[in-house]
């Protein structure tokens, strides 16, 4: 019975080898259907976010409210625009402004870094003199490290604007897909079900289950959580009376969107405007970073996610950097929940093989 089943692994891995040095020797093949699924990435991403943050409201108004789906799916939209005129109104201009300030305060930034340092130059002896080399030679190399990242900006920019009528067309067909995702995602799972017998779509079924539920608590979990980490920050920042206030909370709620490494990611550039500001809002700054984490950690994310992703900190770290080397920054973001849908559906199929093989045994016997 063992060597049978090793013989069976043996071959599934083998066959596992086989299937994708076939793909990879006719990657020809696949490379049209690779540029198609590229082409709508961007807008299927979108719409099948914003369909799992509207999917809740979309139920409100059918099931509370007894409206019509087409009625719903209109209100839903209302909402949407509602939300991005709010935003647009009251948020925008505040930021902007902010943004603005922040960009033309960064040459006073940098002189006063370069005052703080010649001062301890000037009254401290005792500093080596490798580090005031290095640090002579940091300040004469600043002009040539203004130019490469403006050389790498420069570049960005051109293939940015390379890809701007992709974008453009992409965020012009979001609408279009999360219509259709909204209306008509219900009917997707029997759609492909039905070509299955029985027993069959009844497991399948139940996979599809799994991976929504997945899907729906990562997402609508990540996106509170930061939500809530970028209003704690806020207050904090406020209170502390520390510069840029906003646009330092807005980008606390954007990297939180990177599980684990966001909040550190978040508490970088605060720490450098209140350490200019003033050196003690470095602790302040600090203070308030560790109790937004604590609120989230011990109070937000445990009742808005719960433990629907069951993945150790140390496995999504490790994804992190590997999707990052592999794909950027969109690789960083989709890692954990790529992870664990994948993990969903090995797990449901290995748990099937078992019960399958379980009653195999239970017949023989």
């Amino acid at each position: 019975m063992v060597n049978r089943r090793s013989m069976q692994y043996l071959t599934f891995f083998i066959l596992i080898f086989l299937l994708i040095w076939i793909i990879n020797k006719t990657n020809f093949i696949f490379q049209p259907l690779l540029q198609y699924i590229g082409a709508i990435a961007f807008p299927l991403i979108v719409g099948g976010l914003l369909y799992y943050l509207t999917r809740p409201l979309l139920h409100f108004f059918e099931r509370r409210l007894k409206m019509n789906r087409i009625w719903a799916i209109i209100a839903v939209f209302i909402v949407l625009i509602l939300a991005i005129t709010l935003f647009i109104l009251y948020i925008w201009p505040i930021a902007r402004t902010q943004v603005m300030n922040l960009v033309n305060a960064v040459p006073d930034m940098v002189r006063t870094v370069e005052d703080f340092i010649s001062y301890l130059q000037s009254n401290n002896s005792n500093i080596p003199d490798q580090v005031n080399n290095a640090i002579d030679n940091f300040f004469q190399n600043i002009p040539q490290y203004l130019q490469t990242v403006v050389d790498y900006l420069f570049s960005f920019l051109g293939s940015f604007i390379g890809q701007i009528v992709n974008i453009v067309i992409g965020l012009f067909m979001v609408p279009f897909f999360l219509f259709f995702m909204l209306k008509d995602g219900e009917k997707l799972v029997p759609f492909i079900l039905q070509v299955f017998k029985k027993e069959k779509a009844s497991n399948l079924r139940e996979l599809l289950r799994k991976l929504d539920h997945v899907l729906s608590s990562y997402i609508h979990g990540q996106l509170l959580v930061s939500f809530f980490v970028g209003v704690l920050l806020l207050i904090g920042y406020l209170i502390i009376g520390l510069d840029y206030a906003l646009i330092l909370a807005l980008f606390g709620m954007v990297t939180n969107v990177i599980p684990y490494l966001g909040p550190y990611l978040a508490v970088i550039p605060a720490i450098i405007v209140g350490a200019i500001q003033d050196p003690i809002n470095v602790i302040w700054v600090a203070i308030v970073m560790i109790i937004a984490q604590q609120i989230e950690g011990n109070l937000i994310t445990p009742n808005v996610m719960g433990q629907a992703l069951h993945v150790h900190p140390l496995t999504v770290l490790t994804i992190i950097f590997a999707a990052g080397n592999i794909a950027g920054l969109l690789g960083i973001i989709l890692a954990v929940p790529v992870y664990a849908l994948t993990r969903t559906i090995i797990v449901h199929f290995y748990q099937t093989f078992v019960k399958t093989r379980d009653k195999k045994e239970d017949a023989l016997l």
